[in-house]
């Protein structure tokens, strides 16, 4: 657990920092592909933790998916409200919903080929 809710305060770190003075990157949407990937680990994270508690269903993985949109929302709204540098972004919801789905799909994959390859 303890890595999760490190991930966790990292995130909220990141998307309430100050980051105008760093150099822009070339990329288009950059920003996005980051909010993709963070929720990515923070959706595997808090799942490998639920499963070493107790084995992981699809509920539990809903749990920590919905768990996520409300964080990244409320990490939004709290740029909005916390900050003179960052503004909220309904595509970054969008784009940290899409990380945590990608995760649950990497789940799911992960633990039907581990269940067949137990069996076989």
């Amino acid at each position: 657990m303890c890595l999760a809710v490190l991930w966790t305060l990292f995130m909220a770190y990141l998307c309430l920092a100050n980051f105008k003075s760093l150099p822009k990157i070339g990329i288009g949407g950059a920003d996005k592909y980051v909010h993709v990937i963070l929720y990515f680990v923070f959706t595997t994270l808090w799942s490998c933790h639920l499963k070493t508690r107790n084995s992981i269903g699809m509920v539990s993985l809903i749990k920590v998916v919905v768990i996520s949109i409300i964080y990244g929302s409320l990490i939004e709204m709290a740029q909005g409200v916390f900050t003179t540098t960052r503004e909220p972004d309904i595509l970054d919801v969008l784009a940290n919903t899409l990380g945590s789905l990608i995760a649950v799909v990497v789940i799911l994959v992960a633990l039907q080929f581990s269940s067949k390859k137990i069996k076989n």
